[in-house]
């Protein structure tokens, strides 16, 4: 009798330990299912693509009247996400200098603010292919003297910390063109900072600089002209290096939004001209 009770134990043992198995199995098993699962596949799922910006207008913003996710490239992505169905597109606010270290933390999906394909990006992230072009402007007060590079030598000019331009103000400075460099967080504070009178001028991103001074009349500032940008570049989204079916999927459609003109649509209406546009391949 003894033996049979051992023997009934022992099963039940056995049985509980192979369930036991057979559920962390299963959940191992749904839990690789969801890692394999890439960002596009995802989003479809979720219905909505997260995207990282600095709320920078003219780019992707929340417009402060509608509360919409606004911008150049905010219509770009909206549109984009629509035709590789995504039927919404949420914007992280994210500091600039963050955003793709906060792309690869895998806390937004993509990044898509005004950014400039660089080399040194490009080594941690991909970009799509290029949505369109700019460049640097030189803002001053509408009562400065300055026109151009030359006369910024022993001026206090400011910049923005993590772009392009900041690069470009530190080499004039390095060079003895420029006096001084402030870094500031974001476009607004280095426009307000020219406004006040804090620092002499700016050297920041010309599409933002013209959208914001023609929307903010209390910005009694100008863009010197004629003036030749040294740090044009072209933009793009950027990616996780492993997510190659949402770029392959993005650039599609932008190739498509470049040959319908609904690109350069987006372009115009934001005050930007051909110059700006980058033709489909």
């Amino acid at each position: 009798m003894k033996k049979i009770v051992s023997l009934i134990m022992i099963v039940t043992l056995v049985s509980s330990i192979l369930a036991g198995c057979g559920s962390s199995s299963k959940t191992n098993s749904n839990s690789a299912a969801a890692e394999k699962k890439d960002t596009l596949e995802a989003a479809k799922e979720k219905g909505v693509l997260i995207v990282g910006s600095s709320n920078d207008a003219p780019f992707a913003y929340i417009d402060k009247d509608t509360k919409k996710y606004s911008g150049i490239d905010a219509e770009i992505l909206t549109e984009v996400a629509k035709r590789i169905g995504i039927p919404k597109v949420e914007l992280k606010e994210v500091k600039f200098e963050n955003l793709l270290l906060e792309l690869n933390n895998k806390n937004i999906d993509l990044v898509s603010d005004g950014m400039y394909i660089k080399p040194e990006r490009e080594k941690i992230v991909q970009f799509t292919d290029i949505w369109y072009k700019q460049g640097e402007a030189l803002v001053v007060p509408k009562t400065s003297p300055i026109k151009g590079i030359d006369d910024l030598k022993g001026k206090v000019i400011g910049a923005q910390k993590g772009v392009t331009f900041l690069e470009l103000a530190q080499k004039l400075q390095a060079e003895g063109k420029i006096g001084r460099v402030d870094i500031f967080g974001s476009s607004a504070e280095l426009l307000l900072a020219t406004n006040t009178g804090k620092i002499d001028g700016t050297i920041t991103d010309g599409v933002v600089a013209a959208y914001s001074i023609s929307k903010d009349p209390s910005l009694n500032l100008k863009i010197v002209s004629p003036y030749k940008a040294q740090a044009s570049g072209n933009i793009a989204a950027a990616a996780r290096k492993e997510d190659k079916t949402l770029v392959e999927a993005i650039n599609k459609e932008i190739e498509e939004l470049k040959k319908n003109g609904f690109i350069l649509k987006v372009l115009k209406k934001y005050g930007l001209n051909e110059d700006y546009f980058v033709p489909a391949k």
